[in-house]
């Protein structure tokens, strides 16, 4: 099947919140919208054996977003790991005919694999954890991508609340503590969420520091 897109799809323009969904893609095809679309852009794609979804993000969404990464990088530097922060790097795994563009990931483990500017990506090497916001598009497809290729956690905010889901057995399921930050529970990490609604983000991250000195040391 051969998908003809009339508009350039540099040229389709989404607002803040929404997302479009096109099917009937080959790899090469997938490589080239890639390639049009540019590194200079707001929007973030997933690709699951020829479908393409593309996703802007909206405020809400990039509150959260930009919230948890942080918390994670407060986390990382509080308990004297390290951590280093892709953003929403393109992951991309030709053999499973897939890619996706994360809200947020972070290599914690493999911290020391991803040091300096040459890419850990390029090695297939998933990311330690990955951040989701469904607030945009579902999940679900997204979740399929990162089990196929191996994300061993996923943070996933829905339904105006945040899940840690952890590949186990090949399989992704709801658990209580993080795996990268072990001493951090999901009803925690809700906490400062809802701290975010009526604070910013350096008084929540302030009560991240406080809280870690406090009782993760």
């Amino acid at each position: 099947m051969t998908t003809i897109i009339a508009t350039p799809i540099s040229q389709i323009k989404l607002a803040p919140g929404s997302a479009m969904t096109i099917a009937g893609l080959t790899w090469k095809i997938y490589e080239a919208l890639l390639q049009e679309l540019g590194d200079d852009r707001s929007t973030r794609i997933a690709y699951d054996r020829g479908v393409l979804e593309i996703r802007m993000p909206g405020e809400p969404h990039e509150i959260i977003n930009r919230l948890l990464a942080k918390i994670i990088t407060m986390l990382a530097m509080e308990l004297g790991m390290e951590a280093n922060d892709f953003g929403s790097v393109t992951l991309n795994r030709q053999e499973l005919d897939r890619g996706i563009e994360p809200d947020s990931c972070f290599y914690i483990q493999n911290a020391a694999k991803g040091q300096g500017m040459a890419g850990v990506v390029s090695e297939n090497l998933p990311p330690d954890l990955a951040l989701e916001v469904d607030i945009a598009s579902s999940s679900a497809s997204k979740m399929m991508i990162y089990q196929a290729m191996g994300v061993p956690e996923v943070w996933l905010y829905r339904r105006n609340a945040l899940k840690i889901q952890l590949l186990q057995d090949g399989q992704y399921g709801d658990v209580t503590h993080s795996r990268a930050f072990p001493m951090v529970s999901v009803e925690q990490l809700n906490q400062w969420i809802e701290m975010r609604k009526a604070e910013t983000d350096l008084t929540v991250l302030r009560d991240v520091q406080q809280i870690c000195r406090e009782h993760f040391r």
